[in-house]
């Protein structure tokens, strides 16, 4: 007779397989180690997550939420402005840069191990970039701005320049300064002439 899972672990397993993607690359581990770490059967495992593609995915899913949830907040404590909810949302990120565990984001992380992969993690990744990457253009359209992309590409490459930045401390420092930045001058530039 099978043995009943101890209730909470498939969110162990989760626990400890999305430290490992994180801090070591998806790639790098392998479902026995992940075995190892939880202190599980291979049979309870695969019952929870039938292949290391799914376990991916519930790992990128999970960040997922809890970006969402960071997002949400930030947005809904910046106010109404549009400029101060962009500012807003770079700075959560630049928060997130100061972490000791901080390690990039892992949808970026995932693409560069996987770059022309299509399966279920890789497109949750292209599609919570892009759903970010609407986001920013959106409320880069709301400001106002007679240049609603360049603004909106000058914001997203504030973003990418923090997750790849090697001077961490600085760059959490100046990212939002930077936004507020680029919003001013944007606000500021005449409509170009057709």
């Amino acid at each position: 007779m099978a043995r009943t899972a101890a209730p909470g672990t498939r969110e162990r397993i989760l626990d400890v397989a999305g430290a490992l993607f994180y801090t070591e690359g998806v790639r790098a581990v392998g479902m026995s180690r992940i075995i190892g770490e939880v202190g599980c059967g291979k049979n309870l495992l695969y019952a929870h997550f039938p292949s290391k593609t799914d376990l991916v995915a519930a790992y990128l899913g999970r960040f997922r939420e809890r970006r969402d949830r960071a997002e949400a907040q930030a947005l809904r404590e910046a106010g109404d402005d549009p400029g101060e909810q962009l500012v807003a949302l770079v700075a959560e990120i630049a928060g997130r840069l100061r972490r000791p565990d901080f390690r990039g984001c892992p949808f970026r992380n995932l693409l560069t191990e996987f770059p022309a992969g299509d399966e279920l993690p890789e497109r949750m990744a292209r599609e919570y970039l892009a759903q970010t990457r609407e986001l920013v253009g959106r409320l880069a359209g709301e400001t106002g701005v007679p240049d609603r992309e360049g603004l909106a590409d000058r914001i997203w490459l504030i973003i990418d320049g923090l997750y790849a930045s090697e001077f961490r401390e600085r760059a959490a420092e100046v990212a939002p300064a930077m936004v507020r930045e680029a919003i001013t001058a944007a606000r500021d530039a005449r409509t170009p002439t057709v």
